[in-house]
C-alpha cells in the first residue's frame, strides 16, 4: 500500500465497502437512521461520498427495515458517484445486525483485497477517518488482518478486514465478524485514538439534536 495526502492514491489495494442500513431505529420511534440528514445530505449519502476518494471497486448496502425508502436513496446517490452501488435486502432484519453482516459478506461480488464494514448512522465518519484506518492497515504486522478503532476502551466503527479473514469467516456456518474477532484477537490490530467519530452514532431524539441532524 502506498499512502498519499491525496485520498485517491491512499491505497493500491482493492477496497470494497459494506454498509449496514437494515436497522429499525426503534428508539427513534421507527425511522430509518441512514436517511437522517446532516447539512445537505443523508448520513448514507455522506458516508458513500466519503469513501469515493479511495476508489472502491464495490459498494454494497444491506437494507432491511425501510428497504424501499433506503433503496430509493441509493438510486439517487448513484447518480452523483462514479463507483457502482448495489444493495441486498435482509429478509429478517429483526434477527440482529450479525445477520446483516453475514448476508453482506456473502453478497460481495468483487475481487477485493480489503473490506470496510461501516454503519450508516455515524454522522462524523468521513474521508479522514477512513484514511486513518487504511494507514493503520498499511502499517500492520504480518499476523494482523483486521484494524479495529478503539476510543477510550470502547470499540468503534468502521472496521477493516482483509479478504483472507473474510474467507475464513464465511467458511464457518453462521459466523460473523465480532465473534470471530473475539476468538482470534491475535489477528486484530487495535487502533487507539481519541477521535470520537468512531463511536458516535444516532440512537435517540436527543442524539439528533446534539449532532445537528434533521
Amino acid at each position: 500500500m502506498t499512502l498519499s495526502s491525496d485520498p485517491s492514491k491512499t491505497s493500491r489495494l482493492r477496497l470494497a465497502v459494506l454498509i449496514l442500513a437494515a436497522g429499525e431505529g426503534s428508539r427513534l420511534g421507527g425511522y430509518p437512521k441512514a436517511l437522517l440528514k446532516k447539512e445537505s445530505g443523508s448520513l448514507l449519502k455522506r458516508l458513500i461520498e466519503s469513501s469515493q476518494g479511495f476508489a472502491p471497486i464495490e459498494t454494497l448496502v444491506v437494507t432491511g427495515f425501510y428497504s424501499d425508502e433506503i433503496e430509493a436513496e441509493i438510486q439517487s446517490i448513484q447518480q452523483s458517484v462514479l463507483s457502482p452501488i448495489t444493495w441486498v435486502r435482509n429478509a429478517n432484519p429483526a434477527a440482529g445486525q450479525s445477520t446483516s453482516v453475514r448476508l453482506g459478506l456473502e453478497s460481495l461480488k468483487s475481487d477485493y483485497d480489503l473490506v470496510l464494514i461501516a454503519l450508516s448512522d455515524q454522522p462524523n465518519i468521513g474521508t479522514s477517518e477512513i484514511k486513518s484506518l487504511l494507514e493503520q492497515f498499511s502499517q500492520h504486522s504480518l499476523q494482523h488482518e483486521i484494524v479495529l478503532p478503539v476510543v477510550n476502551g470502547q470499540r468503534g466503527n468502521p472496521v477493516l478486514f482483509s479478504r483472507e479473514v473474510i474467507q475464513k469467516i464465511l467458511e464457518i456456518p453462521g459466523m460473523a465478524c465480532r465473534p470471530y474477532m473475539d476468538q482470534h484477537p491475535q489477528l486484530v490490530k487495535t487502533y487507539e485514538t481519541d477521535n470520537d467519530a468512531y463511536i458516535l452514532d444516532v440512537d435517540t431524539h436527543d442524539d439528533i439534536q446534539k449532532l445537528g441532524l434533521n
